[in-house]
């Protein structure tokens, strides 16, 4: 069940920052891009159990601190210590827009679930909202805290959260700009957060070496978990809603169960510290970054989503494979409306 299936060797000349893993509403396609210390952004096809490489995207100064796709995964953003945030056509590899977040001030990136603003986490304690069309500066909200590491949408779009140098978590409405909950968990810096697919949990990571669940309607914290031995950089919640993974610096990935909140499996894939993990649409596969300069994609069930675009209504079934097949939920994301899925177990 759990297990590495590929893994690409120097997929850059330096130390890969960070990683994201999307399907194109285009052609189907499974996009994976990654950014580096070498200033560059590279995307990557993941077809046939095999990463192809597809182009490398130039234009940043310096390092590539984050990357992320659209929900349509079309269009990547990346950011840079450069403070130029850029967003890319994934189709034709090109550069579409490049915004001046302003000196060093710009760090973590997201698209918003409609795909019209990217935010971004900035030094001066604000959470900036730029319009994809406009390319300018469209809202700011204000933690009165200090450099904000990291940012995550929550995927039914009403909420944006973000975590601090200072371990401060901020939640705030999007509709009325108004900061919901100040959460103080942590010890120090936050890395990285997530939401759960149905916006009910936020799931934190810390330098402290900590995970911490919350209840975003009430801001309760649910649970802390440990298990890293060093720094957790990075957190990425499994579409199925029950399972999320960490990377951290003692160069394991952790698989959890959210409900139970304890590790099912750990991985010990990469020979130096893991900056970033994402799972691809079905919740099947999970690709990491590190130090090391490799990406791994791993394997973490014996089923896969398979996605069949078309102009009907959306139908969820189940395909058979063998006599006894345990087949436990269908988990249809939000975002495919006009989809028929399929899950099949893989041999």
């Amino acid at each position: 069940m759990y297990q590495q299936i590929h893994k690409r060797e120097s997929g850059h000349e330096d130390s890969i920052w960070s990683v994201a893993w999307a399907r194109s509403e285009k052609d189907n396609s499974e996009n994976i891009v990654t950014g580096g210390v070498d200033d560059l952004v590279k995307s990557w096809n993941w077809r046939d159990e095999f990463l192809d490489y597809k182009a490398t995207l130039k234009g940043h100064q310096l390092g590539v601190v984050s990357v992320t796709i659209n929900a349509a995964g079309t269009v990547a953003a990346s950011s840079s210590l450069d403070s130029t945030i850029k967003l890319w056509d994934l189709d034709s590899s090109k550069q579409i827009k490049s915004i001046d977040a302003g000196p060093v001030d710009c760090w973590t990136v997201a698209f918003s679930p409609d795909g019209q603003y990217i935010g971004s986490g900035s030094h001066s304690g604000k959470i900036n909202l730029f319009g994809i069309e406009s390319g300018k500066l469209e809202q700011s909200l204000d933690t009165r805290g200090k450099f904000i590491m990291s940012i995550a949408y929550s995927p039914d779009g009403h909420f944006i959260a973000c975590g601090g140098i200072d371990g401060i978590v901020c939640i705030f409405d999007l509709a009325t700009g108004k900061l919901l909950h100040t959460l103080e968990g942590h010890a120090m810096p936050i890395r990285s957060l997530t939401f759960s697919p149905d916006s009910q949990l936020l799931t934190t990571c810390s330098d402290d070496s900590s995970i911490k669940i919350y209840d975003v309607q009430h801001a309760n914290l649910i649970g802390t978990l440990s298990g890293h031995g060093s720094y957790v950089l990075c957190v990425d919640f499994c579409p199925d809603n029950t399972h999320f993974a960490t990377s951290s610096s003692d160069r394991k990935i952790k698989i959890w169960d959210a409900g139970m909140r304890r590790c099912v499996h750990t991985f010990a894939d990469h020979s130096d510290q893991v900056w970033g993990v994402a799972y691809n649409d079905g919740g099947s596969k999970l690709v990491s970054v590190s130090d090391d300069k490799s990406i791994v994609v791993l394997r973490l069930s014996d089923f896969e989503v398979l996605f069949f675009p078309c102009d009907a209504i959306c139908i969820g079934f189940f395909v058979r494979t063998q006599k006894s097949l345990n087949v436990s939920r269908l988990y249809i994301p939000h975002y495919y409306q006009c989809s028929i899925f399929l899950l099949v177990q893989i041999y």
